[in-house]
């Protein structure tokens, strides 16, 4: 005891020193981190899409720089310490690295949805507002994280997807988005007055000013889809804003009744024959007649 009372002393002058020396350059150092990482970032200069993304991509960027060295800086600041009170490092770095390990194995589906995570932003596969499909569930993204994806589908629920089940996706907010509408007219019509009235139709939705803005080509015939005996099916394709494309869909084809009906023009007419019981019918002689 008076072995330890005697040199505690020198321990807290001299090591104690060396202790406080380690902490502060590793604030210093992670302080320079911080500063170094946010250099990373790309403030939006517009309010374009595409600049939103690019700062969203840089800011995920930065701050899984900054985390991962911020680390390994205290890490090795805890280690340079222990050596300095007399802990021998090397078992307890094989404890902390069996520690990690076990930690790993145990969250594989963490680390799984982290990586997928970061890839979906740097890659810029989607942002928060967009509109996408994975599996069954489609709607608009909410909130975005390197863990986790949450989608408002078209029942209101909030969806949760692991970003790590995320195999195959569908954006519907890039570029343009695409609606074909089939109209089925009647065999009996000709088809050079069928082409007219859909054409006419399109026109007018193409002159429409409230509805230019939302379409980028068409609409436009492509022709002839297919016909049988009751009707035959004409396809209009029309490119639109992005998710823009069932609303489109939905006016193009009031616009298409409405210029029917202006003409006197059925859309098609089906007839049908139904045959009750024609077995008996066949099996049954006709009646007799008396002489």
């Amino acid at each position: 005891m008076s072995s330890l009372l005697t040199h505690f002393p020198e321990f807290t002058l001299a090591h104690l020193a060396h202790l406080l020396l380690i902490f502060a350059v590793a604030l210093i150092v992670n302080h320079l981190l911080r500063v170094a990482s946010n250099l990373i970032v790309k403030p939006a200069a517009t309010q374009t899409r595409a600049a939103q993304a690019r700062e969203q991509q840089t800011r995920t960027l930065s701050g899984v720089v900054y985390s991962a060295a911020s680390k390994v800086v205290w890490a090795v600041a805890l280690l340079t310490a222990a050596q300095e009170i007399g802990i021998n490092v090397f078992p307890v770095a094989a404890l902390a690295g069996l520690a990690i390990l076990a930690i790993g194995l145990g969250a594989q589906n963490f680390i799984r949805d982290i990586i997928a995570g970061f890839h979906i932003i740097l890659e810029d596969q989607f942002i928060v507002g967009d509109t996408i499909q994975v599996a069954e569930t489609q709607g608009r993204v909410e909130h975005l994280s390197l863990r986790r994806t949450v989608v408002r589908d078209s029942r209101g629920a909030l969806v949760t997807l692991s970003n790590g089940e995320i195999r195959t996706l569908a954006n519907f907010s890039r570029d343009w988005s695409q609606a074909f509408v089939d109209v089925a007219v009647s065999p009996n019509l000709l088809q050079e007055k069928t082409l007219q009235l859909l054409d006419a139709a399109a026109a007018e939705l193409r002159n429409d000013p409230s509805w230019s803005q939302a379409l980028v080509d068409g609409p436009r015939l492509l022709g002839l889809q297919s016909f049988d005996q009751t009707a035959c099916t004409v396809r209009l394709q029309v490119r639109t804003a992005p998710s823009r494309h069932e609303d489109v869909a939905r006016e193009l084809r009031r616009r298409i009744q409405l210029e029917f009906q202006r003409q006197g023009v059925p859309l098609y007419n089906v007839h049908r024959v139904e045959l009750v019981n024609p077995a008996a019918s066949q099996e049954s002689p006709p009646p007799a007649h008396s002489a």
